[in-house]
């Protein structure tokens, strides 16, 4: 979301109401979660509809900086791809990015970070947004927040691919349109994403699948949380090195535990735990532990990727302190003071990022090649900025607004119907 997250991201406490045998308990997740999952999401995880509330509600501050964070992520991706990707939009004479960009392209480099920070901040507020909630609600709550601007940009990445651009979608079939529109492409063999950055929500998924099973486990309790949080990294770790040893099983421990990622989600669950249950020792040794499997991933990683995409080398400890700083800047939004600021236009930052980063790869190359031979790249990079900012409040407002509550809502409905979804999440 990435990545899909929500895009109201505020805390709440309910008041308890009685409620007939067998029947939900009203609790902060009965109508309201201690974060609105509008404002998680996938996160990678944009707006994230509540279901209704099923007793009195008092707010807390609404985590305003944590939504400008998620803006400001999307947007380091956004340049990342624009002005530092190896790619031509930008020049009518064969000239990359970098060259056209030869400064911005240096400094946004490390851009695609922002999915790792969306990963951090999504572990932070799905956590929240289970707590309160049945296993039922949850899942249609993850239904109603990912798919309706998703099936928007399915279908416009394929009129681009296939039609517009059919170029770019040489490596590409149609007989992938409807895989993708499942969102689980990721796990299916041989089937591709129609645009790049679905590759992140796939990760969401498998989190929250993750997620839903600490659920049904009944983990939620502080303690136990705090053990799935530093055990899951550590034992994906540990599998990774192990198969990697033996040559064999390393596809699977990525699959399941994807250990490149788990300890950023990890370190966003002792957050959580930090923010609402209060600092320990043993939680604050959590996040350093999980602090540093994710950098220790992550800096690599994100090290060769650099080097393929853009041709720059960077260094390994480099990339690894940007990490640790994106933690430390999630820190500083939700157990400062920060966390009670009150910032204009947060709620709309947050319900922008999810539909810019859809739209923002593919669309916004086609766009910049299109408008470059009228206005030359220094007044092509904002227009198009522009134009898909309008375009994804449009689709906020036309598309997630009206379809994620009734998507959620016939969701939950359906899984309620196994008794096993249907026991609420006590406060952790």
């Amino acid at each position: 979301m990435s990545p899909p997250m929500s895009a109201s991201v505020q805390t709440t406490a309910a008041t308890t109401t009685a409620a007939p045998s067998g029947a939900p308990v009203a609790g902060p997740g009965a109508g309201r979660s201690a974060v609105r999952p509008d404002s998680a999401a996938a996160d990678p995880a944009a707006p994230g509809v509540a279901a209704p509330a099923a007793g009195p509600v008092a707010r807390a501050p609404r985590l305003a900086l944590l939504d400008v964070t998620r803006l400001a992520a999307a947007l380091s991706v956004v340049l990342y791809h624009w002005t530092a990707w190896h790619h031509t939009r930008f020049s009518t004479d064969g000239r990359v990015a970098l060259e056209v960009w030869p400064v911005l392209g240096r400094l946004t480099a490390l851009g695609a970070l922002g999915v790792q920070l969306f990963f951090l901040v999504s572990g932070l507020v799905i956590v929240l947004s289970v707590v309160g909630r049945t296993p039922a609600q949850y899942v249609g709550s993850r239904i109603g927040r990912l798919y309706p601007a998703y099936w928007a940009a399915v279908p416009a990445a394929a009129l681009l691919v296939f039609v517009l651009w059919p170029e770019v979608g040489a490596a590409r079939s149609p007989t992938e349109i409807l895989p993708n529109l499942t969102m689980l492409q990721g796990g299916m063999g041989g089937v591709g994403h129609l645009d790049g950055v679905y590759w992140t929500l796939w990760v969401e998924l498998k989190f929250y699948a993750t997620v839903l099973v600490v659920m049904l486990l009944r983990w939620t309790t502080p303690g136990r949380l705090l053990a799935f949080a530093v055990g899951w990294p550590v034992l994906g770790t540990l599998l990774a090195g192990l198969s990697s040893a033996v040559g064999t099983g390393e596809e699977a421990v990525s699959h399941v535990l994807f250990p490149e990622y788990s300890a950023l989600f990890a370190a966003g669950i002792v957050l959580y735990l930090l923010h609402r249950r209060g600092h320990t020792p043993p939680r604050w040794a959590a996040l350093v532990v999980c602090s540093g499997l994710a950098a220790a991933w992550s800096a690599p990683i994100q090290a060769r990727e650099t080097l393929e995409t853009t041709g720059l080398d960077v260094s390994v400890p480099l990339v690894a302190g940007v990490v640790l700083a994106m933690v430390a800047w999630v820190a500083v939004t939700v157990l400062s003071p920060a966390a009670r600021w009150r910032i204009p236009g947060a709620k709309a930052a947050g319900a922008l990022t999810y539909p810019l980063y859809l739209f923002h790869q593919l669309w916004g190359w086609w766009l910049i090649g299109l408008l470059v031979p009228l206005f030359g790249p220094r007044w092509t990079m904002p227009l198009v900025l522009a134009v898909l900012l309008v375009w994804s409040w449009a689709v906020h407002r036309w598309i997630e607004r009206p379809l994620g509550p009734r998507l959620r809502d016939a969701g939950t409905g359906a899984l309620e119907r196994v008794p096993g979804l249907r026991r609420r999440v006590p406060s952790s």
